[in-house]
């Protein structure tokens, strides 16, 4: 079922699902409002529980995948949403590198558990937080923390036309240069993340005169050892990168 009324083209089937994030990124395709209202007669919002309770049965043309897999049951499901899915596109830093909840990566998550829960032994828990692709094929990602909507909308709009999403992989700086932002390492002696990080959200910080903080994760090729010799430079010691 695709929704459309007779003598109408097939509506694009969307799906948004979520697992373990904090749900910023969803918000973000909520952000888009006025452009939703035009999606809506190009597509057709099949699973998407932030927006509504109505959920449709797969299979989707197009689905957006929010938060990082932590649980025996996310492991199980995702393949299930990867099978009903034709075109699977990760959306933030959870679903992309495993989020902040991926701390837990270095620790001891069955301690954790017992300081924490006063029944631990009902939690059931995978003993590290990872991104979706370290369980199934992604067929892309939006990066960011959340996402920026506008990259969002370019993905749906790019799947209605049938091509792959030409989202940037190059760095920070260069949103900086193309806007006319005084470079806030050079002028302010900042330790910014902008050379290393992937580009995406318009140069915001940089653009109010403060540094970058990698919200959007590393670009695809970054030089993290010349970075830290500049924030050296700085006079920055270790503790103050961290």
């Amino acid at each position: 079922m695709s929704g459309s009324a007779p003598g109408e083209p097939r509506r694009l089937r969307l799906a948004v699902h979520k697992f373990a994030s904090c749900d910023g990124c969803q918000l973000q395709i909520l952000n888009l409002e006025d452009e939703l209202l035009w999606l809506s007669r190009r597509i057709e919002i099949a699973y998407f529980l932030e927006w509504s309770s109505r959920s449709l049965e797969g299979p989707y043309d197009l689905a957006l995948v929010e938060g990082s897999i932590t649980t025996p049951r996310d492991a199980e499901r995702i393949r299930q949403v990867r099978e009903q899915t034709r075109t699977l596109i990760t959306i933030g830093a959870c679903a992309t590198a495993g989020g902040i909840q991926a701390l837990r990566n270095w620790a001891d998550v069955e301690e954790w558990k017992r300081q924490v829960y006063p029944e631990p032994r009902w939690l059931e828990v995978l003993p590290t937080s990872t991104p979706i692709s370290a369980h199934v094929r992604v067929d892309d990602e939006i990066h960011g923390c959340p996402v920026n909507k506008e990259q969002v909308l370019r993905v749906i709009v790019r799947a209605l036309l049938g091509t792959r999403p030409d989202l940037p992989s190059h760095s920070v700086c260069l949103e900086c240069k193309r806007q006319g932002h005084v470079c806030v390492v050079v002028a302010r002696g900042l330790p910014c993340m902008g050379p290393v990080t992937r580009a995406g959200c318009g140069a915001l910080c940089p653009g109010l005169a403060r540094d970058c903080y990698a919200c959007f994760g590393p670009c695809d090729d970054p030089n993290p050892e010349a970075l830290a010799a500049r924030f050296q430079d700085l006079g920055l010691g270790a503790a103050d990168r961290v």
